[in-house]
């Protein structure tokens, strides 16, 4: 394991504000520039804490990133089971819930989500094993909101895997072209919102607009 379980528990002593500045500090400059090339001094000088103050919560770069993966991972799946509807049928309404539910994480660490993302570019071995078992924990949650999509309430035109990818794809497009000196969460849920609605108008029949 990358991080010392029992120094990390020392972490959750602090006064939730102070923890929210260090997690959200790690987090930006993980997101930012990736684990490879993030630097300590970096990480250090976003969370406003000392490098040794760092590493007596963390021990590490590397264990200050897989604590962070895992409270992220738990932190956005459980925010996702907490809002979104069990029985919601139709694509667009159940994607704009996962939005939803992702923009009140992204008041509260503007950076998990891309965060998350970016473990797809980590190759330390010791980092991957370490957050395997939480890699998954996001998705399952998205995949069991797809499981009861009804795609037959969508235009006979449109093919809804693909649908399904292309709100993936331009999501992340989005929060990339609003992540710079600070996530813009109010404006990018706002341009995601304003999407699916646009893509809901033309390809949901009718009956079920």
């Amino acid at each position: 394991m990358c991080y010392n379980q029992s120094m990390n528990e020392r972490f959750f002593e602090m006064k939730k504000e102070k923890q929210d500045r260090m997690l959200n500090g790690i987090m930006k400059i993980f997101a930012i520039h990736g684990y490879q090339k993030a630097s300590t001094e970096d990480i250090v000088k976003a969370a406003g804490v000392s490098k040794g103050l760092l590493f007596h919560y963390f021990e590490s770069k590397a264990g200050a990133y897989c604590f962070a993966y895992e409270y992220s991972a738990r932190f956005l799946s459980m925010q996702l089971e907490k809002n979104i509807s069990h029985t919601e049928a139709d694509l667009f309404r159940a994607m704009r819930k996962v939005e939803d539910a992702k923009y009140v994480a992204l008041k509260k660490y503007p950076y998990m989500q891309k965060f998350l993302l970016s473990i797809e570019t980590v190759t330390d071995m010791e980092i991957l094993k370490a957050v395997e078992e939480y890699r998954d924990l996001v998705p399952n949650v998205l995949q069991d909101v797809l499981q009861r999509i009804d795609y037959g309430r969508l235009t006979d035109d449109a093919n809804g895997p693909v649908l399904t990818r292309t709100i993936e794809y331009i999501t992340r497009g989005i929060m990339d072209c609003t992540l710079a000196d600070r996530m813009d969460a109010d404006g990018f849920h706002a341009e995601i919102v304003a999407f699916l609605d646009m893509m809901a108008a033309k390809f949901t029949r009718p009956e079920y607009l």
